[in-house]
């Protein structure tokens, strides 16, 4: 495991909140994997991580639980709130481009993923 003084310093709050040192990966990034359960090796890949910032990442989120959960809980909060925002700014520009009808030689395409869609949907 890593040292309390090594972990410290493998984690840094930056305006991006909490952070991997060398990295733009957040804690509340890796914590997305942590509460879904992911091995740590997964995690480690998926980032892209040394053995060490794995391990530094880890050991901070379990030193730190209260503190590092209540801001992952924040950023899913601020995050949900922009999607809401977003979403209904381009309500109007989606359906917009959703009536247009296909451009010329890409009908087939269309078909097809519609076609994919419907069996997609029909297994559910």
């Amino acid at each position: 495991m890593v040292s309390a003084s090594n972990e410290r310093s493998a984690i840094v709050r930056t305006e991006r909140g909490l952070t991997i040192v060398g990295t733009r990966i957040t804690l509340y990034d890796v914590m997305d994997y942590v509460t879904a359960q992911y091995p740590p090796k997964f995690i480690q890949g998926l980032f892209d991580l040394t053995e060490e910032q794995i391990n530094a990442a880890l050991a901070y989120i379990d030193s730190h639980r209260v503190e590092v959960e209540a801001e992952y809980q924040q950023v899913l909060q601020e995050a949900e709130e922009l999607r809401k925002y977003y979403e209904e700014q381009n309500r109007e520009r989606v359906a917009r481009s959703a009536a247009k009808p296909p451009k010329p030689g890409t009908e087939a395409a269309w078909e097809k993923l519609r076609a994919a869609k419907a069996k997609r949907e029909s297994k559910v």
